[in-house]
């Protein structure tokens, strides 16, 4: 059982689980709901798998433009509140002797952190972070280049951090087009920040409404190539069908962002569950009305795709525990 933030004993995990042909999945949260269903997805494939210690990790952004996943914690919309409760509740559920899902090793990610408008989650919380997407890419490559290089000089000996050099798509459109110097400005981007993983453009699409995007493979075995080790994370892969997710370690992909898909398949299987419980809603039943029941409805759908992607991301292959005991 383990809650990993200290970089040293994450950054092992990741290389073991490269080396063996897995993509660690880093799952997205906006609530309470949702970083259970993360953990008992972990547990069901590491119980039906025989995996001891299965590691994953647990993301969210905080002022990131398209998703604000903090603020939609509580009810009071406190980004600090938010941040801090999800994390430590993940601690609870997987670290202790009380832990429910003492086989699972959680690690802790900020996602689409801003230099500046996520300075306070960037800094302050350290305690609580395993890795950060360190995102500048709404900023000149130049500015994000210095403003990166200085972050992981700063706070590079406490968390791992992701960099990005430019804009990913949107699912409402929006993102930079794809430039022929991507993959020399990446290995510059990679050589002069120290950074520990490169989100890369692989054609996926953010936020995505359809899995009717195109992973480019070849692109991603270039940028492996040509950065001289496995350190890419792949966004996006809700707009992907599962056919695609096929070779993604050996292409160099360490870790694999998916949300959106998860929480709009989960939220319509229970809102189709509570359509069905009406009838016993409005005669009074208790555990019909319930809050609960709309919430566990979720939590197992969410948990079933997410047993589904693991799979897809060589999961399998950890067949004895990885990650850090105790």
């Amino acid at each position: 059982m383990a809650f990993i933030t200290d970089r040293e004993t994450a950054k092992g995990i990741f290389d073991e689980a490269a080396e063996r042909g897995v993509s660690i999945a880093l799952f997205c949260t906006g609530s309470f709901w949702n970083t259970e269903a993360i953990l008992l997805a972990a547990s069901r494939f590491a119980q039906k798998h025989g995996i001891e210690n299965i590691p994953v990790v647990v993301a969210m952004t905080s002022e990131y433009s398209h998703m604000q996943q903090t603020k939609r914690v509580t009810y009071s919309r406190d980004p600090r509140a938010g941040l801090r409760a999800v994390f430590e509740f993940a601690r609870l559920l997987s670290d202790g002797e009380a832990a429910p899902y003492p086989n699972v090793t959680v690690m802790t990610h900020l996602d689409h952190a801003d230099p500046v408008k996520d300075a306070w989650a960037l800094t302050e919380n350290t305690d609580l972070l395993t890795s950060v997407m360190f995102d500048a890419q709404e900023y000149p490559y130049e500015q994000n280049l210095a403003m990166t290089r200085e972050y992981v000089k700063n706070y590079g000996d406490k968390v791992l951090v992701e960099g990005i050099i430019e804009n990913l798509a949107v699912g409402d459109g929006t993102g930079a087009a794809r430039r022929d110097d991507y993959i020399e400005k990446a290995v510059r981007f990679i050589g002069e920040t120290g950074v520990d993983f490169l989100v890369a453009d692989l054609g996926t699409e953010q936020q995505s409404a359809g899995m009717a995007a195109h992973y480019l493979k070849e692109r991603a075995q270039a940028l492996t190539a040509a950065l001289g080790r496995k350190m890419l994370v792949l966004h996006g892969v809700s707009s992907l069908a599962d056919e695609q997710f096929a070779g993604f370690a050996a292409d160099g992909v360490v870790r694999v962002n998916m949300w959106t898909r998860i929480v709009r398949e989960s939220g319509q299987y229970a809102a189709r569950r509570l359509v069905e419980r009406l009838p016993q809603i409005e005669a009074n039943d208790f555990e019909a009305a319930e809050a609960t029941a709309y919430i566990n409805d979720n939590v197992d759908r969410a948990a079933h795709i997410m047993e589904d992607t693991m799979a897809l991301l060589g999961y399998a292959n950890l067949v004895s525990s990885i990650a850090a005991k105790g």
